[in-house]
């Protein structure tokens, strides 16, 4: 069985903290995860960066975005154009069906965020061109907001004819993987194949305590807003903290 974590942001979302680099060369030396997705908000920047970066670090990567609908976040993978932001949950749905991508819900009926609920997801699996595109939902994620929430996510999304995916929603390195999701196979195409036929199972992650991730997140979280990130350069080169303009000029 493979492992992928789908829900990945880099210095492109703006409370991102690590850049491309970092992320690839996280993921190949600290997790093990098979394929993953860069999916900042609103915003295929780093999904593109880390397609193109992704042979020199051996991984399977799936280019993606978090496009904020009216109705809420969902996951745009297998897309390599921009996704308009604030278009209805159908509409953004059909787009990604234009470029030949998939949509999975992300964190659905999470509170503070801008989430889908259950019932708009519902309704727009009844048009069966949706039906073919909005593959799978988020029903647990990794993020520290989710952590009450994921039980009662994981319950109702059971309901749903969608695949029950696992993601990390990583903001940081540490947290990448913490929420994953397996499937048969180990490349993107199985991934994408297991998705689409509702084969794949949830993977919870390695339980990290929420102090722990807070007292990772909140200095990275400030750095990043004073101007620093981590990055490392090249896939043998430690990673280290780097100035942002620094890191976008060099892209």
């Amino acid at each position: 069985m493979g492992l992928a974590d789908l829900h990945i942001h880099t210095i492109y979302s703006y409370d991102g903290t690590c850049s491309v680099p970092a992320v690839l060369k996280h993921v190949k030396t600290q997790t093990l995860l098979d394929v993953i997705a860069i999916t900042d908000h609103d915003s295929i920047r780093g999904a593109l960066e880390a397609l193109d970066r992704a042979s020199a670090y051996h991984l399977e990567v799936i280019p993606g975005c978090e496009v904020s609908t009216r109705d809420g976040h969902v996951l745009a993978l297998f897309i390599e154009k921009p996704i308009p932001p604030h278009l209805s949950l159908k509409e953004t749905v059909l787009r990604v069906g234009e470029q030949g991508g998939i949509c999975i819900a992300a964190h659905p009926t999470a509170p503070g965020t801008s989430s889908l609920d259950f019932k708009t997801i519902q309704e727009a699996l009844q048009d069966p061109d949706v039906r073919r595109i909005l593959v799978g939902v988020e029903a647990f994620n990794g993020g520290l907001v989710y952590t009450r929430q994921n039980p009662m996510v994981e319950k109702q999304a059971q309901s749903l004819p969608l695949a029950m995916v696992g993601n990390s929603d990583a903001h940081i390195l540490r947290m990448i993987g913490q929420g994953a999701t397996h499937f048969p196979g180990n490349t993107a195409q199985e991934l994408r194949h297991a998705l689409e036929t509702r084969s794949t199972a949830v993977f919870k992650g390695n339980g990290l305590s929420g102090l722990n991730v807070m007292r990772d997140y909140l200095p990275h979280f400030f750095l990043r807003k004073i101007g620093w990130v981590t990055h490392n350069p090249h896939p043998q080169a430690p990673l280290r903290f780097e100035r942002l303009s620094r890191v976008m000029t060099s892209q």
